[in-house]
């Protein structure tokens, strides 16, 4: 539990982060207020992220097992 809870932590965080981000300057392009915003957006996502990537994270591996098992 101790792994996959490092794991989400690192995933959510990195996700958060980066589309964030994304998703700010798609928005706003580079203007003066980006940075302020990302972050806002940042601060907002990443326990929802946590939380998300906590709650799939045994459906995803399942999936990823069954997948797996039908390669050849």
């Amino acid at each position: 539990m101790t792994r996959r809870l490092i794991a989400t932590f690192f995933m959510s965080f990195g996700l958060s982060f980066l589309m964030s981000c994304w998703v700010t300057f798609i928005n706003l392009g580079w203007s003066d207020v980006f940075l302020a915003r990302w972050m806002e957006a940042f601060r907002l996502a990443w326990p929802a992220a946590a939380v998300i990537a906590l709650c799939l994270g045994p459906v995803v591996e399942r999936l990823t097992g069954a997948i797996i098992r039908k390669l050849p």
